[in-house]
């Protein structure tokens, strides 16, 4: 592709690619120079072009000196449209979730119902990108444009048809996922998370909302847990830009739970779509998981899947990676369970699931990352004294941060809990105290293999761990 194709000019400079670190440059990129909290990108410009960057895209009073200097107020979002140009075509079907808990589960369980219908279909989120054939390639929850838009235009050549991925705050606000057509977007729910980068909620709403005010196409749907306090901003917000709706839940007026109710392996569900009530075995535990599946279930009936075959298929999923996870069974008979719960919320929510469980004591293990709001760690601490019979705080990922002061900050809430600063030992006692009536719930890491401590990441998986101490 010419450079004249992606500016509308005669420049028949080769495009080759596109890059926003110098130090990935090639002779024919392009290179995006923004403004950052931390780092300004500007000031890499001439390293860039030395490189060989043909345009840099960047703010107008930028420096540009020795290639095309690409000014917009907002070079961020220019840039992810002209790379999405260059990048085409993508996959006929994509889909987008947004909230502060349930994104990952949503779009990987978006991706087997649709899968079960016998599509190619493919997830892109925290997990990172789970293909067709299950292969999952790690990343970000939302990789940077660059990487983001050669994932897709990649699964677009393996022939994938259908896309789930996750949009998150920082995405969303940072145009990260900008310029493939999205077809049906989610909104899973608001809490506090994110707020060291947004500032207040307001801010962080505010860039969730972006999915359903600019993303979504004209023509798209909005699927919304209509259980959520705030689901009535994004109902309001779909309204004004005239998508079609699906609301979720309780409280849902096209797809709504009439009953739920727990069983040893998972929870029945009755609900109602448009008169009709169907019953569905879930194989999943606590009531998140079913909003999550039938959120996953809404996006696919939004993108054309029968809704009887797609309610039916709810029966056959698979957990997901880190989210309820049962790791291991310990030696007195106490299943241990993983989650990645890092926030009050979804603290709240892993807790609550696993309680109909429990006929004896529910164990609870986690910390807190470094680096991360602080003003959160009170309230976690004050949920798992609430909510958890045994209660074990240890360190999560503390990154620069003192381990112990993140342990003290949780503590305040949590006063009489056990305090465990490291990990492996915190979860070796939850495990050798259980009894066979008793729940164990390992939250906060979940899926993660590492634990960052510094700036080292140590390998650790608190599903091996748990198995190696139940051992």
């Amino acid at each position: 592709m010419r450079l004249g194709t992606l500016l509308g000019s005669d420049d028949a400079t080769p495009v080759t690619g596109f890059a926003i670190d110098h130090r990935k440059v090639a002779p024919g990129n392009i290179f995006g120079a923004f403004r950052g909290s931390v780092v300004n990108g500007e000031d890499f410009i001439p390293a860039a072009i030395s490189a060989g960057a043909i345009a840099v895209v960047a703010d107008p009073q930028a420096s540009v000196d020795g290639a095309v200097h690409i000014r917009d107020s907002d070079p961020r979002r220019a840039f992810a449209l002209l790379a999405a140009r260059y990048f085409a075509p993508f996959p006929e079907t994509i889909v987008a979730v947004t909230g502060t808990n349930g994104k990952t589960s949503t779009v990987e369980l978006t991706r087997q119902l649709w899968r079960m219908a016998g599509l190619s279909a493919a997830s892109i989120g925290t997990l990172g990108v789970t293909t067709p054939d299950e292969r999952v390639v790690t990343g970000l929850t939302t990789p940077d444009i660059v990487t983001f838009l050669s994932n897709m235009a990649g699964l677009k050549r393996e022939g994938v048809s259908h896309v789930a991925y996750e949009a998150s705050s920082h995405g969303l606000h940072q145009y990260r996922a900008e310029g493939p057509r999205v077809v049906a977007g989610a909104f899973t729910n608001l809490s506090r998370d994110h707020l060291d980068y947004h500032g207040d909620m307001a801010a962080y709403f505010t860039a969730k909302l972006r999915l359903f005010s600019e993303v979504i196409a004209d023509d798209g749907t909005a699927v919304i847990w209509a259980d959520d306090d705030h689901a009535h901003r994004v109902v309001d917000l779909a309204r004004e830009r005239g998508l079609k709706l699906i609301r979720v839940g309780e409280a849902g007026e096209e797809l709504r739970i009439i009953e739920r109710a727990p069983t040893q392996l998972g929870q029945t569900l009755t609900v109602e779509w448009e008169g009709s009530k169907h019953k569905v075995n879930l194989p999943l535990i606590g009531a998140y998981q079913a909003a999550n599946a039938l959120t996953s279930a809404a996006l696919v009936i939004a993108t054309g899947g029968d809704v009887a075959t797609t309610l039916a298929n709810l029966a056959r999923l698979q957990p997901v990676r880190g989210r309820l996870e049962r790791a291991c069974i310990t030696r007195t008979g106490a299943p241990v369970y993983v989650d990645y719960a890092h926030t009050p919320d979804a603290l709240e929510a892993a807790i609550a699931a696993l309680r109909p469980h429990a006929k004896g004591k529910l164990v609870l293990v986690f910390g807190a990352g470094g680096d991360r709001d602080t003003g959160k760690r009170k309230d976690m601490g004050k949920i798992a004294a609430r909510d958890a019979d045994l209660v074990i705080v240890t360190d999560d990922n503390p990154r620069s941060e003192d381990p112990a002061s993140i342990r003290r900050m949780i503590l305040e809430g949590a006063p009489q809990a056990t305090e465990i600063g490291g990990r492996r030992e915190a979860i070796a006692s939850a495990i050798a105290g259980a009894g066979p009536a008793d729940i164990v719930l390992l939250a906060g890491k979940g899926h993660e293999q590492g634990q960052i401590v510094g700036d080292r990441v140590l390998p650790f998986d608190d599903v091996t761990v748990a198995r190696e101490c139940a051992a």
